[in-house]
């Protein structure tokens, strides 16, 4: 069986150990505080706030544990040795043919994927945009493999900032 990785930007990984720290030093004890107030009411069969406490808690260890996964499973990608051909962290701009309108992307791990994220969205390598813009080069007109198949041209692409 093929060894699971995944793909991170070294923004991707420090985004994720920062979420990971507030998780433990701040959202944990919180909820551990919350639990303890609900507790204090009393009866826990009708108490809401033990029921959201409880959720929340869940919500935040089952949290902390994905990050845990990632982390252990994640390959940081260096940026600055990137060649010519597109990879994780580039900044491309390409054309999208249907419609001659100019895009800007930033191509991430899946795990960072964030398509409402400024100034451009950060779409993830295994995405359909993703996959046809990952090993080309611009000035290559290539097609994305999506329900709706369109062709784009690469017009430039660059290391993140």
């Amino acid at each position: 069986m093929a060894e699971e990785k995944m793909i991170l930007t070294q923004d991707g990984i420090d985004k994720l150990k920062a979420e990971y720290r507030r998780l433990i030093d701040v959202d944990r004890p919180d909820v551990i505080e919350a639990l303890k107030a609900a507790r204090a009411q009393g009866d826990l069969s009708e108490n809401a706030d033990y029921d959201a406490a409880r959720d929340r808690q869940a919500k935040i260890e089952s949290r902390i544990t994905e990050i845990e996964h990632i982390m252990d499973i994640a390959v940081i990608v260096d940026e600055s040795k990137v060649g010519k051909k597109i990879f994780l962290g580039n900044i491309v701009t390409y054309i999208d043919k249907s419609d001659n309108s100019t895009n800007v992307v930033k191509i991430v791990g899946t795990v960072e994927a964030d398509p409402m994220a400024e100034p451009y969205p950060l779409i993830s390598n295994e995405s359909a945009l993703g996959k046809a813009l990952m090993g080309e080069i611009p000035g290559k007109v290539v097609t994305v493999q999506s329900e709706d198949p369109y062709e784009i041209e690469i017009v430039k692409a660059e290391l993140s900032k």
